[in-house]
């Protein structure tokens, strides 16, 4: 099922990076919240902060929340 949310953060890999997409393009790999607002960022949302991140209907987190960055 292709995701309702524009930006995407995998489950975090072995070393606890995430993969984050925005519709189909790869942004790179986080290792924590200002990572993802980077990103963010990069992408034309400029107010992105951690704090933002965390509470953003933007984004779909699967495998765990804005919290989890480890196996």
């Amino acid at each position: 099922m292709a995701s309702t949310h524009p930006v995407v953060v995998y489950p975090p890999a072995a070393d606890g990076g995430r993969r984050v997409r925005v519709d189909d393009h790869f942004l790179g790999m986080a290792y924590g919240l200002l990572d993802v607002a980077e990103f963010l960022r990069r992408a034309g949302i400029e107010d992105a902060d951690p704090e933002y991140v965390r509470q953003s209907g933007l984004i779909e987190w699967r495998g765990g929340g804005p919290d989890v960055w480890a196996r």
